[in-house]
């Protein structure tokens, strides 16, 4: 397989699933955190992830997942809460920051991307890890 085919399949990976993400139910997602997510170009050519109705991003298509894109989740009353998960739980680092809008709050997750943050791969998380 060339590079090229390889890079498609990848590509094609990530569209099917914000295909998937963006066709969720409304009791499942916002589709406002959805929306502003896919209209920013870095963070459409991650992975996507929903779960318990917050939005998550990695860096690759397979299981196990990165954790060191910081997820967007719901505020109750309104608004949203960017977090990155790969801090420790309690952690002065963890919360990214909070946003009113939805749009505000990819801006956040992409100000707080990974250095050289590219499109996901069609590997693991351990991949990525590799030298």
């Amino acid at each position: 397989m060339t590079q090229g085919e390889v890079e498609r399949q990848e590509s094609d990976a990530v569209a099917i699933k914000w295909q998937r993400v963006r066709a969720a139910s409304d009791e499942l997602i916002d589709h406002a955190m959805v929306e502003a997510a896919y209209a920013n170009p870095r963070l459409r050519m991650l992975f996507p992830n929903i779960s318990h109705g917050s939005l998550h991003f990695s860096r690759c298509i397979k299981f196990p997942w990165t954790n060191d894109v910081p997820s967007i989740y719901p505020r109750s009353g309104g608004g949203f809460r960017v977090v990155r998960m790969n801090e420790p739980v309690g952690s002065n680092h963890q919360l990214a920051g909070d946003a009113d809008s939805a749009e505000d709050a990819a801006a956040l997750v992409v100000a707080h991307l990974p250095p050289c943050c590219g499109p996901a791969i069609d590997g693991t998380a351990d991949d990525l890890n590799q030298p």
